[in-house]
């Protein structure tokens, strides 16, 4: 199927390497085929860019594994003529960031089909907006791999990077994925302040700054719209988390988020 953006011609999944637009991975960079290979791969990448390379190959959850690919070759029909990526969805932003935002978990018909996180669907077209409204973005919207947008001084990470059925990773499926997560932690050493959507990923988010030794108050903030907390780094960094309801289809769709609210908590970064 052709590329909506190049016309290049691509099969469901896409293989590594073979040219789909804004591809980290090589046709030799290694893949996880379990949670003990996640750890390692995780701990020894020198840098983000080789973190993406080989989170976007990765295979060490099995039900991931199938259902992303499934989806891929299956497809939703609105989509029936694209190529999906049909891989781990690796992080996009700023190789120096500022600012983190953290979601969940790509969507299948959205970052499993792009292969850009938070692209493809509503709740991205979301983010991205905010973003632009913010000035940490160059372009409004979003729609594929390679159609120019730039994010400037934010980078958009995840816990999971597969898509996951019914939008649940199970919790094994959250742990053998958070070794990429507490990698980017590290690596990202200019990051000031992060946001969160969602509770899961406010979850997520202080587990992983335990495991990389950022200290955190006790008792732990509870998640909310608008919650701060601020962690700190083995560094001496002070790094502000700030809380948002996802932006998910049923928050926006019920108005339990708008778009000041998102535009209110990403000025707090």
């Amino acid at each position: 199927m052709p590329h909506p953006l190049t016309g290049e011609l691509f099969p469901s999944p896409v293989p590594p390497g073979t040219g789909w637009p804004e591809d980290p991975a090589k046709t030799t960079t290694p893949a996880a085929a379990s949670a003990a290979q996640v750890r390692k791969l995780a701990r020894t990448s020198p840098s983000l860019p080789d973190v993406d390379a080989r989170v976007s190959v990765c295979r060490a959850c099995p039900r991931l594994v199938t259902w992303r690919e499934t989806v891929a070759r299956d497809k939703r029909r609105a989509w029936a003529e694209e190529p999906y990526w049909g891989r781990p969805v690796p992080s996009l932003g700023d190789e120096d960031p500022r600012v983190l935002v953290l979601g969940l978990a790509p969507a299948a018909h959205g970052g499993n089909r792009t292969g850009r996180m938070f692209t493809g669907d509503r709740s991205g077209d979301w983010i991205h907006a905010a973003l632009y409204r913010a000035g940490y973005a160059e372009r409004p919207t979003s729609y594929a791999a390679g159609d120019g947008q730039r994010l400037v001084g934010v980078r958009m990470v995840a816990p999971v990077h597969c898509a996951p059925p019914d939008n649940k990773p199970t919790p094994a499926e959250r742990a053998a994925c958070g070794p990429w997560l507490d990698r980017e932690l590290q690596l990202a050493d200019s990051v000031e302040s992060i946001l969160v959507l969602g509770g899961i990923g406010w979850q997520s988010v202080h587990a992983a700054a335990a495991r990389v030794g950022w200290t955190m108050p006790r008792p732990r903030a509870k998640f909310g719209h608008g919650a701060q907390t601020v962690f700190g780094t083995p560094e001496g960094r002070a790094v502000r988390v700030v809380g948002c309801y996802h932006v998910s289809q049923q928050n926006t769709f019920t108005g339990r988020l708008t778009e000041p609210m998102l535009d209110e908590v990403i000025g707090m970064l």
